[in-house]
């Protein structure tokens, strides 16, 4: 494909049905084109600006992890400073992220995050790699973790335990929870922006005050006898594959939403240019105000205090420190951060399932594809809500944090190791229309897409005793469900693109059009 190619007008709709039934690299370059010229022309989708881009990634990645991980990565990591490494290693390997997610943002800015870079990369088998992210961004409750979170933290506020079996409290309010952040989002788009930008302050506020408690504990001022964590950091330092494995797990699960805003870069202004500015201050501003938080909890409780706290290691830091009264009062707050982090989930899983209802990959795609009747993705949030619910309430008592965080990230590893070493790939065998990044950038990704491997890999290996990631399910649990989402995923792709158009007798053929709320889809249609 020649320069002057690459630099031709977007052209009339009936020029790209005419490019369509091209090769695929002229169909995909002209599509990507095509559809930044779309999104720029329909009224009312560039809503989101560089200060709502940024509270979009805070607000995805300050969640609970960082309140609630710290006990789990002490008690895997099985010493202080072994634990404060795997922090420096995951912001690190966060780092890496956020330049392979810019590089792809700004080579392809449109919705869908990693869906469109999936496909550009994987061609052939045709429709397969979408049928696969389609399983994965649809059967996976991203948000059901942080919902129940949520519950956790309001009922310790309220000196409410329940210590029944089922533990339906915390899941019935992080319901409530998700479902008011399904409602908000689906119904009124700005008031949930606004929302998300509240709650994106308060967050950085409260992580704040946890640095400021910790200094003050660091000065002796405790309620309890001092931890003496840094004097011997390294004691007890666990050292196998698998909990080491599992320890990062968790702390990129704390890192989680670098790539937040790129699902959503059709409705955002100057996309190229928001993306590296949004995700650069986001990702090292949190990076610091990490480390300093897990000193403070070092610093405030023992690690048997910390290992045993679950999900409410910063409630420790404010007992210790300020007594039951300062507690209950971070409770509320920190309750606030989850429900912050679940709008923040819901806003982009919404947008990834519009997305796939656009392409057409979803029964019923025009419903999920559709932004009516308030100009927001009210069906493709509904699906996640729908999701969520079942994870929230189908999975064991207390294995729900621990597997939603596994669950997610296993899948997601191997698909960051697919786009990051798609990046290296394209570097020396590039598309015709793909621009060649920095080699800063390039050997970000490689080193990137090797530390997801090492995170899809590991899972299979059996921990040592005491150190399964479960309370009731096998250690694997994680590692098979990500693969069956995957199955489920190809398994679909053959009966939706090859069982049933031979039973029927007809092809798939991918077409185009326009939608009456003004956005362009994909649509199967079935050729005799």
């Amino acid at each position: 494909m020649s320069t002057e190619k690459k630099q031709s007008p977007y052209g009339s709709s009936e020029d790209f049905s005419t490019v369509v039934h091209a090769s695929d690299e002229r169909a995909i370059e002209a599509q990507r084109r095509f559809d930044e010229a779309d999104a720029a022309n329909v009224p009312g989708r560039k809503q989101i600006g560089l200060v709502s881009a940024i509270f979009i990634i805070f607000n995805r990645i300050i969640g609970t992890g960082i309140f609630a991980t710290p006990s789990t990565i002490l008690g895997l990591s099985g010493s202080v400073g072994l634990a404060l490494f795997m922090w420096v290693i995951g912001s690190v390997i966060a780092a890496a992220g956020m330049w392979v997610y810019i590089v792809w943002g700004t080579a392809i800015p449109r919705n869908g995050g990693e869906k469109n870079y999936l496909e550009y990369l994987v061609r052939r088998p045709k429709y397969l790699i979408t049928a696969l992210y389609a399983a994965n961004g649809v059967l996976l409750g991203w948000a059901s973790g942080n919902s129940v979170v949520f519950g956790d933290y309001l009922l310790t506020a309220g000196n409410v335990t329940d210590p029944g079996k089922h533990d339906w409290k915390p899941r019935l309010i992080g319901w409530a929870g998700l479902t008011f952040c399904f409602i908000l989002h689906g119904t009124r788009l700005q008031w949930g922006l606004r929302l998300m930008n509240i709650l994106g302050v308060i967050k950085v506020i409260i992580v704040i005050i946890v640095i400021i408690t910790g200094f003050v504990a660091l000065g002796g001022h405790l309620k309890v006898p001092k931890p003496h964590n840094f004097s011997h950091a390294f004691d007890g330092t666990t050292a196998n594959a698998p909990a080491f494995c599992l320890s990062l797990y968790n702390v990129i699960w704390s890192y989680i939403g670098f790539s937040n805003v790129n699902y959503a870069l059709s409705e955002v202004k100057n996309p190229q240019r928001t993306v590296r500015i949004a995700g650069t201050l986001a990702i090292g501003i949190i990076t610091v105000l990490y480390i300093l938080s897990n000193i403070a909890y070092f610093a405030a409780a023992t690690k048997e205090e910390i290992t045993n706290s679950g999900t409410l290691v910063a409630a420790l830091l404010f007992r210790n420190v300020y007594g039951t009264s300062a507690e209950r009062a971070l409770d509320v707050f920190v309750a606030l951060s989850a429900l912050g982090n679940v709008l923040a989930v819901i806003f982009s899983q919404g947008r990834v399932n519009q997305e796939l209802g656009r392409e057409g990959i979803l029964p019923f795609s025009k419903f999920w594809g559709t932004n009516r009747p308030f100009n927001a993705p009210l069906a493709g949030l509904g699906l996640h809500w729908f999701i969520c619910t079942i994870v929230i309430w189908a999975l064991p008592p207390g294995d729900t944090y621990n597997f939603v965080i596994n669950s997610i990230s296993y899948p997601l590893s191997v698909i960051n190791a697919v786009i990051s070493f798609g990046i290296v790939v394209l570097h020396f065998r590039p598309y015709p229309d793909w621009i060649r990044p920095s080699p800063f950038a390039v050997g970000a990704a490689a080193f990137f897409g090797a530390a997801n491997v090492f995170l899809f890999v590991v899972p299979f290996i059996r921990p040592p005793a005491g150190d399964s990631p479960y309370k009731h399910l096998p250690y694997w649990t994680h590692a098979v469900a990500g693969w069956s989402v995957f199955g489920i995923g190809f398994l679909y792709w053959i009966v939706w693109g090859h069982v049933l158009p031979r039973i029927g007798r007809y092809r798939l053929e991918r077409r185009e059009e326009v939608g009456q709320d003004g956005l362009r889809r994909h649509v199967f249609v079935r050729v005799k």
